[in-house]
């Protein structure tokens, strides 16, 4: 059976290049879907006409230009190039004539290139197992964090930390038969930002602009172990926050991701 994240980012073909999608009430923040619902359908979107399951997503950038809100939404496609090894692909998704959100992907299949680079590991945690999820929820966490489990290691929101960083464990509370790279972006976008570490007050932000990076097949990892997590907010002026967001499985790196985010008063 299908997750709740599978559904809600579900995606049906029109025509060449488009697609229907549904935003499905229960995964909002603030008036509109949570970003990484919206940026991992278009992307199943784009992994559905790019069609080759050899070529994997490699890179995925976007931006939310206004809130999706809970309805139908039209998704269309365009193959910017499709070269030897190497697909570029771009994506907007529509609701009443306006474009709420963009993303732009490439797709690769694997270079035979010996070549690994990682950044440092993050501090060893006791197993995953022996962490309780957060009461992580509504109606004091934004709607969609219902349907993930969140295992906190480090700081807390709004406590005053002195740095504005955080980590632990994300999942997905009801595990997929096999993790793709959609689901990693859902991942990658559920946790708190990090600059809430520091802050000393509750505020809301919203994300603006979204780069991921997939550095692991998802699908080689076990789909009910959660990732281990690490954020840091990286400069904050103007009311934007930029901040770096990793996942790991054990000691190998799956996935990288810059976000910008608005901070609201």
């Amino acid at each position: 059976m299908p997750t709740p994240f599978e559904v809600a980012s579900h995606v049906t073909p029109l025509a060449a290049l488009r697609y229907e999608a549904h935003i499905p009430d229960g995964w909002q923040q603030g008036r509109g879907a949570f970003g990484g619902l919206v940026l991992a359908t278009l992307l199943r979107a784009m992994r559905h006409a790019e069609g080759d399951a050899r070529r994997l997503p490699r890179s995925l950038s976007g931006d939310l230009c206004a809130p999706a809100l809970v309805g139908p939404a039209t998704i269309e496609v365009s193959v910017l190039r499709r070269g030897r090894n190497l697909s570029n692909l771009d994506a907007r998704m529509i609701q009443s004539g306006d474009v709420v959100a963009r993303a732009s992907a490439v797709f690769s299949e694997a270079r035979a290139v010996h070549l690994d680079a990682s950044p440092d590991a993050p501090p060893a945690h006791a197993h995953w197992h022996a962490i309780e999820p957060a009461p992580v929820g509504p109606p004091f966490a934004p709607v969609f964090t219902q349907h993930f489990a969140f295992r906190n290691t480090g700081a807390l929101p709004f406590t005053g930390h002195a740095r504005a960083e955080t980590g632990g464990f994300v999942s997905e509370r009801e595990a997929p038969a096999a993790l793709d790279a959609s689901a990693v972006v859902g991942l990658l976008d559920a946790w708190w930002p990090a600059v809430f570490a520091s802050a000393t007050q509750p505020r809301a932000a919203a994300t603006t602009s979204f780069t991921a990076e997939f550095l692991v097949d998802p699908s080689t990892l076990a789909p009910a172990e959660p990732l281990r997590y690490r954020a840091r907010a990286v400069a904050a002026r103007d009311g934007f926050s930029v901040e770096f967001r990793e996942l790991w499985s054990g000691d190998t790196i799956v996935a990288l991701n810059q976000q910008t985010f608005a901070l609201l008063a």
